[in-house]
């Protein structure tokens, strides 16, 4: 059993299945030689009854381990660390202590972890009362404290730290719990091949690198943007977004490329400027260099109509150097690193990773790596020499999230039909 959320278990952008715990868990299930079948909750404090009562096999929903669910359950090994977080809005007054949450509206979701630690709380604060909502997802209680519905609501730091590039009215105040695991429940008299398994699971994936690279391919980029940032994108898409919206459809009908990948690249560029010039000299709404422009047939790198095909054609280039054997998500960030610091750039820091033992087809290992091409004492010793690898990590994991908010506000382009299928299927 699982739930349906960004942590855990949802519908990604390109329509097929994601997060953390569908990851995992496919992968577990492929260890085994055993096809899945995910159940979701209807409410969030239907799972553990579920697991207790043998209703599933195991759940995997970003449970936190508690002493009270322990009384229920069987906890396999942890896979991540997380804190209790009160979020409130920064147009009212920070809240700084849990005395300052007393007489507030608080919200939390029915069922919860939360709910347990209010409690606790409640034994030092009598007076502090809170609302436990019977819904699924934190999110939900997010939009509430985002709408003023709400002055609080209590959320696991995970959870937080991909729902504030949504809410850039929102932030942390101060957590209410020290270090919590996250695990997957098992029935307390269930079958011991399952959670043997797991735990062998576990171990393998922790030992491998395996979970690591998961985790990452979550929550590596969610740090990096700023507030403004974030509130900066989602006031253009209102604005800006919507008079190359077009130009980015017929870009992804050309290259196959997402249009809101390209328009999260573009934005990272130029937040949609198509006047934009660095002090390099590239220029234009996907600031292309004079160099790539002529190589694309581009007459007018400020011309937008032939900036925005252009840069995807490039992109979609890129792509096809990367190795075959570089599976996505990793081929698509190392394809927009090389956008930024230039494919044999890319190239030096994969070679760079091999002497360094790391996996050089993992996008975790190259971003470790791709700041080293400044020092001299790393760059020396590669063909291409310097390069400012940093940058080009930060470029990549802000337009993950860029993408990431892009994908939730903004609907998938489905290319139409072209003519001539349409007149075979005719026939």
């Amino acid at each position: 059993m699982t739930r349906n959320s960004p942590t855990t278990y949802y519908v990604d952008a390109t329509g097929g299945l994601a997060g953390l715990e569908h990851d995992l868990v496919e992968r577990f299930a492929q260890s085994l030689g055993f096809k899945v079948k995910f159940v979701v909750a209807n409410q969030f404090d239907h799972i553990i009854p579920a697991v207790a009562r043998r209703q599933v096999h195991m759940a995997a929903a970003g449970l936190t381990v508690t002493a009270s669910r322990e009384k229920q359950v069987r906890f396999g090994p942890p896979y991540l660390r997380v804190h209790q977080e009160v979020i409130y809005n920064t147009h009212a007054a920070k809240p700084r202590k849990i005395q300052d949450l007393i007489g507030e509206n608080i919200v939390v979701v029915a069922g919860s972890s939360y709910v347990t630690r209010l409690k606790q709380l409640k034994q030092r604060y009598p007076k502090l009362q809170w609302k436990a909502v019977p819904v699924m997802e934190s999110e939900e209680l997010l939009a509430m404290v985002a709408n003023g519905k709400a002055d609080a609501a209590i959320v696991d730091s995970n959870i937080f730290d991909i729902a504030k590039n949504y809410y850039p009215d929102l932030d942390a105040a101060f957590p209410i719990s020290g270090p919590q695991k996250l695990a997957w429940a098992f029935p307390k008299d269930g079958d011991d091949f399952l959670y043997a398994k797991a735990v062998d699971f576990f171990a393998r994936i922790r030992k491998s690198g395996a979970l690591r690279r998961l985790i990452d391919r979550y929550y590596g980029h969610v740090d990096r943007l700023e507030t403004s940032d974030v509130a900066g994108i989602l006031a253009k898409m209102d604005t800006l977004l919507p008079r190359y919206i077009a130009l980015f459809h017929k870009a992804q009908e050309r290259t196959g490329i997402d249009w809101r990948l390209l328009a999260a690249l573009s934005y990272q560029e130029s937040h949609w400027n198509p006047l934009a010039t660095s002090r390099t000299g590239v220029r234009g709404i996907m600031m292309l260099t004079n160099v790539t422009a002529d190589q694309l047939g581009v007459t007018n790198r400020l011309e937008p109509r032939q900036s925005i095909p252009a840069g995807a054609r490039y992109l979609a280039r890129i792509q096809d150097l990367i190795p075959a054997q570089i599976t996505e998500p990793d081929r698509t960030w190392m394809a927009l690193a090389a956008y930024n610091v230039g494919y044999a750039h890319l190239m030096d820091a994969r070679l760079l990773a091999r002497r360094m033992k790391l996996n050089p087809d993992y996008w975790t290992n190259i971003k470790r790596v791709l700041p080293l091409l400044s020092r001299h004492a790393y760059y020396a010793h590669l063909k291409y020499g310097y390069a400012r690898g940093g940058e080009a990590v930060i470029f990549v994991e802000n337009i993950r999230t860029y993408y990431d908010i892009l994908a939730k506000f903004r609907a998938p382009y489905r290319p139409p039909l072209s003519l001539p299928h349409l007149e075979t299927a005719s026939k």
